[in-house]
């Protein structure tokens, strides 16, 4: 395709007016020349009206047989006026989907039904790029007419999938960073992310940025290392807290383009089968960009292109899902509305994973059947199962989580019946009863997805369900009864992946319900919660602590991944080395240190910077007091 865009300006300079001219200067030299020159189009570009014959007379003399030929194509494509780039694109996309069917790929119909020989993790390449679900909304020259001409000039970009390249970003040199192929077992590719080691001494300097607290120095560090993906994540927390929403986001492309380019040659992103170990710290930066990245897109109103990232990340570890993003699928599904993908990712999980036990696929499973029993273009058949087991799915939910429907009704500002107000199973002791862990969940949940209930129709099909779940209820169901003895055994502690997804979420509902063993301790945008298995593969070397906070010569060896999300696995371990009789002491001081570094970690999470840095204000200490 590069070389048909580069081909279009050769012929763009040659407008009506131009070969309207040179058609009168030329006719008279043309004349005795003009049936072997037909003749020879005749022959080269197959049947042609005269007409046609006639205006390729008219090229110039000083062109040769092959150029006259493309000229010749080149008009009678541009006769159809401003359209060109239109129907360019729609060809590409039409090439596109020819590939894939070559590839023995179904494709997804306009009712969302994924075809039953495609994987269900299968991420598609172009439904990576947002732009074409901009096309889909505003039209291909809404959104690419001002960038086709800039993008001819970047010779030197290398293709990505991932992410588009810009002209504002430095030019990209090899950073460090490799991926090699660990293992392969049943089908399955395990790799994982390298540093060598000019990239660990580059990371052991963000270390240092980041114990000074002080982005300056990030940014410092950026204007060697300007593909540093780390600094990039850190960098972008900075930029979102002050509001500058276009920088966080750029950082965050340019972090994925700089892990991108770095990929083995077999690891494939659509296949399904490439994990990554996200106990490496090496790797953790790729999940970490790619949940910001479709944070992102869904916000910009891209939530199928959000949806497939969300999938891609699924695919990397669906064992263990390190960022727990089966809190988040369910909800981009109903966002872009692949009502069809969510229902057969139910059915084919719930067997072992229990998705039924997470209270948003609880919710939302009913509702994607229900969104389905709407769609008039579907069979009799298909409409009334549908229907039928959006009821009992609802039901279930509501009997199971009952805790959900008046902060969910509170949300979309639904004033309940008397009946619900003041029956006691949806009352205020549902909330209060559960467990901590469930709090969290469903605070998550109500939080995030309540503007898909305030359709009217949802939530009188809601209406007519919860009477029926009442009924359930004063009838002594021993349904019931069930589900509230799980509610008890169940739920106790949440594991360390739901904590990590509710403070990269950062919705407020949840994160009021984090434990304190969580919030206590400060959290760093590119290594939020490290794993406490994690596989560390090099280590930084033993220094000298100057801060005036910490003791003066305590010697600290701590990982690469140490910092990244406690500061006192800068403290521990070392202390302890002086003899047994000291231990008791240095424990102590550690306590006492790492209280102290996490207050002010926290506040440095919390501020609120008053205007960005400027040359004018190197010292900084303005916007810290």
């Amino acid at each position: 395709f590069v070389q048909i865009t580069n081909e279009e300006p050769e012929d763009e300079p040659l407008s009506r007016e131009e070969r309207a001219a040179a058609r009168l200067s030329e006719r008279d030299a043309a004349e005795g020349n003009k049936e072997e020159a037909v003749t020879e189009e005749t022959e080269g570009d197959g049947q042609r009206d005269g007409e046609e014959a006639e205006q390729l007379d008219q090229t110039p003399m000083s062109s040769n047989k092959p150029r006259k030929k493309k000229k010749k194509r080149k008009t009678k494509k541009t006769s159809a006026g401003e359209t060109l780039e239109d129907n360019d694109l729609e060809d590409i996309d039409s090439l596109l989907e020819k590939i894939e069917d070559t590839n023995g790929l179904s494709q997804q119909t306009q009712g969302g039904i994924i075809a039953d020989s495609r994987p269900l993790l299968y991420v598609e390449h172009r439904n990576l790029n947002p732009e074409n679900e901009l096309k889909r909304y505003f039209g291909a020259r809404a959104v690419l007419g001002d960038q086709r001409p800039r993008q001819r000039q970047r010779q030197y970009v290398r293709s990505t999938w991932l992410t588009a390249p810009k002209n504002t970003w430095p030019r990209y040199s090899k950073t460090g960073i490799a991926m090699q192929l660990v293992d392969t077992r049943r089908g399955v590719q395990y790799f994982t992310f390298e540093h060598h080691r000019e990239y660990q001494q580059v990371q052991f300097k963000f270390l240092d940025a980041v114990e000074s607290m002080d982005p300056n120095n990030i940014v410092l560090l950026l204007q060697m290392n300007p593909y540093h993906v780390d600094s990039l994540l850190q960098l972008s927390d900075v930029c979102r807290m002050q509001e500058d929403q276009e920088m966080a986001r750029d950082l965050i492309e340019r972090a994925l383009y700089s892990l991108e380019c770095a990929f083995h040659p077999v690891f494939s992103l659509t296949s399904g089968t490439c994990r990554l170990d996200y106990r490496r710290p090496e790797n953790r930066a790729f999940f970490l960009a790619l949940f910001k990245h479709l944070m992102f897109l869904e916000k910009r109103g891209c939530p199928r292109t959000a949806l497939e990232f969300c999938k891609l990340i699924l695919s990397l570890d669906p064992e263990n899902d390190p960022l727990c993003v089966l809190l988040l699928i369910d909800f981009l599904s109903l966002r872009a509305r692949e009502y069809t993908f969510l229902t057969r990712m139910f059915q084919e999980w719930e067997s072992h994973r229990n998705l039924s036990q997470l209270p948003n696929f609880a919710f939302s499973v009913p509702l994607a059947y229900f969104f389905l029993s709407q769609q008039e273009e579907r069979s009799e058949l298909e409409l009334s199962q549908a229907r039928e087991r959006a009821a009992r799915l609802i039901q279930l939910a509501l009997i199971m989580f009952p805790s959900v429907l008046m902060p969910l009704l509170d949300h979309c500002s639904v004033q309940p019946d008397a009946r619900v107000t003041s029956h006691s199973f949806f009352g205020l002791n549902a909330q209060i009863s559960q467990p901590p862990a469930l709090n969290q969940l469903t605070s998550l949940y109500v939080g995030r997805t309540h503007s898909l209930w305030k359709d009217p129709a949802v939530m009188a099909w809601l209406e007519t369900n919860v009477h029926e779940v009442l009924r359930m209820v004063d009838a002594q169901d021993p349904l019931v009864e069930e589900s509230e003895h799980k509610r008890k055994m169940r739920y106790q502690s949440a594991p360390r992946n739901i904590y990590r997804h509710v403070i990269l979420s950062e919705m407020k509902e949840a994160t009021a319900a984090l434990p304190l063993e969580v919030t206590s301790q400060p959290v760093l945008g590119f290594d939020p919660l490290p794993p406490l298995d994690s596989i560390i593969s090099y280590t930084r070397p033993e220094r000298y602590l100057l801060h005036p906070l910490f003791p003066a010569c305590t010697p600290s060896a701590s990982g690469s991944s140490l910092p990244r999300g406690s500061s006192s696995a800068l403290l521990q371990g070392d202390i302890r080395h002086d003899g047994d009789e000291e231990a008791g002491a240095g424990q102590d001081l550690n306590q006492g240190v790492n209280r102290l570094m996490a207050a002010m970690r926290d506040m440095l999470a919390n501020i609120q910077f008053q205007e960005p840095p400027r040359d004018d204000n190197p010292e900084g200490d303005g916007d810290w007091d």
